[in-house]
Parts: structure tokens; sequence; C-alpha cells
């Protein structure tokens, strides 16, 4: 994947730092073009927290239009017209690309519940989920009301825009955007780490097939 260091894009005209961040929000580069005039950015921490308050403070109409530049899960009709190649890779890392029959469904019930109460899509950071958990979000967003979905919305634009840029941008401090998962296995017969036992991390799913998300061999400390 291509990327910058925030040292160039500071350096950088304002058209080709336009140009670099353009996505990092879907379809929204204005959001670029004002940033640009707020460097120099001393970290890639400050660079997100001014384009987290840029949206915040943005008046109703721009907020709306930054949410409905967003598209649809699993949706095939959006997917054959083409998307984003930031949101292609977020919702194919999540699966949504090799769904079940019943999974197809169950996501264009959602989908059209959610924008029929709501009038916007429905916007997770899918990469922090799995099909079933964001299933199971649908359902527990359906319950509240406008005002809430509209701040949670932009609360799920600010994590996607996070994950974005950390794919993005090189700097010399890191947003806080990675999870680490550990796993230590023991001979309870020796009383020792058990060293080449085959581990995976599996994605259960209810309807559809269980995906294998990470094969690993334990190692010397059984870790």
């Amino acid at each position: 994947m291509w990327q910058i260091s925030l040292a160039d894009l500071n350096a950088a005209s304002k058209a080709d730092f336009v140009a670099a961040l353009a996505n990092v929000v879907e379809y929204s580069p204005w959001i670029a073009e004002q940033l640009a005039a707020k460097r120099p950015f001393a970290g890639i921490n400050q660079l997100h927290a001014a384009l987290m308050a840029m949206i915040q403070s943005a008046e109703p109409d721009a907020q709306s239009a930054l949410i409905r530049a967003h598209p649809d899960l699993a949706n095939k009709t959006q997917r054959a017209a083409g998307l984003t190649a930031e949101s292609t890779d977020e919702q194919n890392s999540a699966g949504l690309d090799r769904l079940s029959d019943a999974e197809y469904a169950a996501f264009e019930r959602a989908n059209n519940a959610y924008r029929n109460k709501f009038g916007f899509p429905y916007i997770v950071c899918v990469r922090r989920h799995t099909r079933d958990s964001v299933l199971r979000d649908f359902e527990t967003r359906l319950l509240n009301i406008a005002k809430t979905e509209t701040r949670r919305a932009i609360e799920e634009i600010g994590r996607i825009s996070a994950l974005r840029l950390d794919q993005l941008v090189i700097a010399d401090d890191r947003l806080k955007v990675h999870g680490r998962l550990s796993t230590h296995v023991l001979d309870n017969h020796i009383g020792r780490p058990a060293p080449g036992i085959p581990i995976e991390l599996v994605e259960l799913a209810s309807l559809g097939e269980n995906r294998v998300i990470a094969r690993a061999v334990t190692n010397a400390d059984g870790r």
C-alpha cells in the first residue's frame, strides 16, 4: 500500500495534500482541504484530532452530507457500481464480499430497516467487527433515535478515518487503533510451555461459513 510521511504531508502543496488525504473520510475531500490550512501537524494524533474537530463543528447539513456519502454494507448493487478502494478493502476484511445467501438477505433487511427509520446509511468501523457482530449492532442501534444515531455515525467515521490514516501516514507517534491477542499454552503433564502447537483464530458465523482469520504455531515459550 502506498504511504506518505507526515513530514512530506506538512511540506506538500495544498493540491498534493488534498489528493493524499481525499478518501480518509469517504467522498469528502473538503475535510482534507480545510486540514491543509492547519499545517504543520506535530504528529498523526494531532492530525486526526483536527480532522475530528472539523467534523464535529461542521454545520448539520454538512454532517448529514458526510454521513450520506458512505455506502451500505454488503450491498451488491453498490459494489457492482464501484466503492472506494478503502471501503472495498474494509468490507472485504470483514468477509462482506463472500457472504452466504442467508447473510446477504440479513444485511439487506438490516440496511433497509435502518435507512427507512433514519434516512441515512448505517455506518460502522467493520475492521472492529465480525459479520455476526455487525448484524447484532444493527439490531441494537435500530432502537435509537435519529439524534443518537447521527452522533454514533460520526463516532464510527472517527474510527474508520483513524485506521485509514494509520495505514496511509508514517509518523513518529501512533494512533491507538491496534489491538493484540496472545496465547500461552502449557503442557500440564510436564509443567512447561508447549512449543509447536498449531493455533487457529476462527470467526464463527451463525448464518454462513466460519472463517479462519489467522494461523500460527506456538514458540518455545508456548506463545
